[in-house]
């Protein structure tokens, strides 16, 4: 740089201060630019990961959208090739092959999806961020087949005090023993396990998540700590409000199954309710799926009996 180059005037101190004029303050070690780097210095906690809440819930029903499609379409090559006989949509609707076997297209495209798919997002495998606990089940596994007997119990009372339709639209389906036999295996593996996992596996889950959330954004309160094994640990208040609503549609589902009867909607409900304290209790989806399927084996066991080994249906 050349001398003659002017430097940036710096105000310099007078050293011999006018009497009353005081000198400014001297930094001191240790003196920092709080405001500067305090965001820095302590960042804002994040909040726990909760799984699985309404955006994965939402997830599975894409999957679930991606199932009814590959289910038509087989639907549409069976047609083509007159399996069991069938030919045309009207005569699908009421062939058991069909129903059951749509049905069970649409579970297992969103289930094996889901398998490779929520592990990318929850960072631990499928079974454990639905909470399946398998172990856990087993060693329940009296107090849960008490729990199924229970609620046989308490169909039977429904059954006396509200009745149902004589003649209700499941019924058409036990049109034959072979269609009964299906029936039953189906209500036994595939529909307790698919439908606990979709309404005690994410819906549940999810609205508690929902409520809590909801209450922590208007309060301010803090969220809660995850329990020991990393999933939510919900309040009470919300595990209350998502197992009615998760109930209310458990319910709705299988309403038209019973012909909208008022008797079998609120024993529905009441099952379910009793399925939504079993999961949240245990903290196990394996101790509702075998309380469901213990159930749904006491229900058709004593129909099989009833009928003779569903060779007399019209006992029904």
């Amino acid at each position: 740089m050349s001398d003659l180059e002017e430097t940036p005037h710096q105000p310099e101190l007078d050293p011999f201060p006018a009497p009353g004029h005081a000198l400014p303050p001297l930094p001191q070690p240790g003196d920092e630019p709080v405001e500067l780097f305090q965001s820095w210095a302590q960042p804002e906690a994040a909040s726990p990961a909760r799984i699985p809440h309404l955006g994965h819930l939402c997830l599975l029903a894409t999957l679930g959208v991606l199932g009814v499609v590959c289910a038509a379409v087989l639907i549409q090559i069976a047609l083509h090739f007159h399996l069991y006989g069938v030919a045309t949509q009207e005569q699908a609707k009421g062939e058991i092959h069909y129903l059951l076997g749509s049905e069970a297209i649409i579970y297992l495209t969103a289930f094996v999806l889901g398998l490779f798919i929520f592990p990318l997002f929850w960072n631990k495998s499928f079974f454990a961020g639905i909470q399946w606990r398998g172990a856990t089940a087993f060693r329940l596994r009296w107090r849960l087949l008490a729990t199924a007997l229970s609620c046989f119990a308490l169909a039977v009372l429904d059954e006396a005090v509200l009745p149902g339709p004589s003649k209700a639209p499941i019924e058409d389906i036990f049109r034959s023993p072979g269609a009964a036999w299906l029936m039953f295996a189906f209500g036994v593996t595939f529909a307790p396990f698919f439908e606990e996992l979709l309404f005690r596996g994410f819906l549940l889950p999810s609205l508690a998540t929902a409520w809590d959330w909801t209450i922590e954004r208007s309060t301010g309160k803090c969220p809660r700590p995850l329990g020991a094994n990393g999933h939510p640990q919900w309040s009470f208040f919300a595990m209350v409000a998502a197992s009615i609503v998760t109930s209310l549609l458990f319910a709705l589902l299988h309403a038209k199954q019973q012909g909208h009867s008022f008797g079998p909607f609120l024993l529905l409900i009441a099952i379910s309710l009793v399925l939504c304290a079993v999961r949240l209790k245990t903290r196990s989806l394996a101790a509702s799926v075998l309380v469901h399927a213990c159930y749904n084996f006491v229900l058709f066991f004593s129909m099989m009996v009833g009928t003779g080994g569903f060779q007399h249906l019209e006992n029904m």
